[in-house]
């Protein structure tokens, strides 16, 4: 798992204070809301939720770029370039993802087999 640690530490900082939790997870750190995943940072970078309504305005923003999993397109994710995010930017794209989130219901996570 190598990531921005600095960038990281970002992230945490902004999204904390709201109850977003950070976990190892998807080959990076993953930040949740109510057990949703809002972003991930990984070794190619930030990707964050946007929504599927949100995916035209998203891709029109510079540093970002349509998520591809396994090759397939992620529909409602973006994949945002390391380099465009000093912090107004980053605190922008943050709180997309949150409010995008935040519509979502809370995941039901099946207790963890002993």
């Amino acid at each position: 798992m190598a990531y921005d640690e600095v960038l990281a530490d970002r992230i945490t900082e902004r999204l904390a204070p709201r109850g977003v939790t950070a976990k190892k997870m998807f080959a990076g750190l993953t930040f949740l809301w109510q057990d949703n995943a809002l972003a991930n940072l990984y070794d190619e970078g930030l990707m964050v939720r946007v929504g599927p309504d949100g995916m035209d305005d998203a891709l029109a923003r510079p540093g970002a770029r349509q998520l591809l999993f396994r090759g397939k397109p992620q529909n409602g994710w973006v994949l945002l370039d390391e380099e465009t995010l000093d912090d107004p930017v980053l605190d922008d794209w943050l709180d997309w993802a949150f409010e995008v989130t935040a519509e979502l219901p809370p995941k039901k996570l099946k207790p963890k087999k002993k």
